[in-house]
């Protein structure tokens, strides 16, 4: 038997063929978004909007599905009619205003070029001001609201964007009927549902972005939304009652998307989760483990049994029961940039000259541990985890006339390296433990220099996800669960899943200047973060010049 997995990504789309008895992959076929820069609908004048155009999603599905299964074909015993069951994961949160029959509104002629009705992009942050509201009203009026999800509501999150929409656009919002999220309208596709009241929703999507839990009976109630305008109170009754764990199937192949895909009709579809979500399950996550999936940006996730009790933690995206796997809680941090800033580096630095960058990263390899002299902040898109604000910028400290380029990048792989160690430690602040740490992405794989960097700076041996496409096999290992191929997600991640051989470990030399220059990020973290608005600046420069005289006398 064999299952499928559907990874929509930043700019595109994926599909993996995967064998249940043991995870083989045996056909894969990524395609890339027609719209838009690199499949993301942008506007010149606002650096914070990123949209996309749904239209986009349904041609990706099905040349990729088609792609993947006629690459599968080339495998003896592989046949299209022994698939039986298929997982869908998104980024988010990317809601998508839709009509009353489940069709977004930029399918529409009259809304196709209006970037307001398009799909709103996770990493949109139009609505940084609705969110800085939403914190206030919530502390104020629902503390238990906001404590779930790190005391801070982030513009990248579901009613920040629809309420923007809501203030800058009330005509696309008057005439959407519902609003759902991309990892939960692609499986109602599949399912051919047509009634938005009807797709089944994912409790990853809905607790982590949506203020959903089932401690104060679902969504936030109408009064709390008529806080922020009457009209999202109204909203509340055109989208859903109840959210669902992957235990859960979002529904079965419809005929139409069958015959389409050449899948059998009926077969089950896994309930919509995160990519990263359903990446970490393709990392074999259990209790004690962090999965970093080091994507376009990078998402932590870890789990703890249900049966424990977890404390709120400042700063993280949210505590979820029945997120990611069911019977435990999800937990979800991250770094808005990671990925990003290394495509900027290579395509507006080296110019998209891949000779250039290799140089680059050759040169800074041979650096140690504080020779640049260089001290950076990875806030290139904004900070996700532990500050979520998303107005803050990036940053390079310590350059001199004699800086060089090769300086600058390993001082961008040490800043996201330190956002990643500022993540690890607060969340072992409050009680969850953290043993190991598995590695996901194209990032983890082919970048050994960057992967060391994280062994130094967070003091974790780093492990690497045995496939190079967790995210999409995450979704194939739940679509074998609710299939029957395996009895249930242990066995199904013990089976499905692995690691690769090569293991990071810290040193002992570079753990200890990184210790230093992590003392020295956190100075500048916290100041131009706000956690310290007295803080006295005056020895970092001082401070990294030494550092350097130090490592460069070696």
């Amino acid at each position: 038997m064999f299952t499928l997995g559907i990874d929509y990504g930043t700019n595109s789309v994926r599909a993996l063929v995967v064998r249940c008895v043991d995870g083989k992959e045996l056909g894969s076929c990524v395609v890339n978004y027609p719209s838009g820069h690199q499949g993301v609908l942008l506007d010149p004048r606002d650096h914070h909007l990123a949209r996309q155009h749904p239209g986009d999603y349904l041609f990706g599905l099905e040349k990729s599905v088609k792609g993947a299964l006629a690459q599968a074909k080339k495998t003896r015993g592989f046949d299209a009619k022994k698939v039986v069951g298929l997982g869908v994961d998104t980024t988010g949160s990317s809601p998508i205003p839709v009509d009353a029959r489940n069709v977004p509104l930029a399918l529409h002629a009259k809304w196709a070029k209006n970037l307001h009705a398009q799909c709103w992009l996770w990493k949109d942050h139009t609505g940084w001001r609705e969110a800085a509201k939403i914190t206030a009203l919530a502390a104020q009026h629902r503390p238990q609201f906001i404590a779930k999800c790190g005391n801070t509501y982030s513009s990248e999150w579901w009613w920040s964007k629809i309420w923007h929409c809501l203030n800058v656009a009330p005509k696309v919002f008057d005439a959407a009927y519902s609003w759902v999220e991309l990892c939960d309208w692609v499986p109602s596709v599949l399912a051919g549902v047509t009634d938005p009241r009807a797709v089944q929703r994912g409790v990853c999507a809905a607790g982590h972005k949506a203020f959903y839990a089932a401690d104060w009976g679902g969504l936030p109630d109408k009064e709390f939304l008529a806080l922020l305008d009457p009209k999202l109170a109204d909203l509340r009754d055109r989208l859903y009652t109840e959210a669902h764990d992957a235990s859960v199937a979002a529904g079965a192949l419809c005929p139409e998307w069958a015959k389409k895909l050449g899948l059998p009709a009926g077969i089950p579809i896994a309930i919509g989760e995160f990519d990263v979500h359903y990446g970490a399950i393709g990392c074999g996550v259990t209790e004690g483990t962090l999965v970093k999936v080091i994507g376009t940006s990078t998402c932590d996730c870890g789990v703890v049994s249900a049966q424990k009790s977890v404390p709120d933690i400042p700063g993280i995206c949210g505590i979820v029961k029945g997120a990611i796997l069911p019977g435990y809680y999800g937990i979800e941090a991250g770094q808005s940039a990671v990925g990003d800033i290394f495509k900027w580096w290579v395509e507006v630095v080296c110019r998209g000259d891949a000779k250039l960058h290799a140089q680059f990263t050759a040169e800074a390899a041979k650096l140690r541990p504080g020779q640049s002299g260089l001290l950076a902040l990875d806030w290139n898109n904004g900070n996700r985890t532990i500050l979520v604000d998303q107005l803050l910028t990036g940053l390079v400290l310590g350059q001199t006339l004699y800086t060089t380029s090769a300086e600058i990048y390993r001082a961008l792989i040490e800043a996201t390296a330190f956002g990643a160690r500022a993540i690890i430690e607060r969340i072992r602040e409050y009680g969850v433990p953290i043993d190991r740490v598995v590695c996901a992405g194209g990032i983890a794989e082919k970048n050994p220099l960057l992967m060391q960097i994280y062994a130094d700076v967070t003091g974790c041996t780093m492990l690497v996800a045995g496939s190079s496409q967790a995210c999409a096999l995450g979704s194939a290992v739940s679509a074998a669960v609710l299939a029957g191929a395996q009895p249930d997600f242990p066995t199904a991640q013990k089976k499905m899943t692995s690691l690769k051989k090569v293991a990071y470990k810290p040193t002992a030399a570079g753990r200890k200047t990184y210790d230093q220059l992590y003392a020295l990020y956190r100075q500048v973290h916290d100041a131009f973060g706000g956690l310290n608005k007295s803080a006295d600046l005056s020895r970092v420069m001082k401070d990294l010049l030494e550092l350097k005289t130090v490592a460069s006398s070696g």
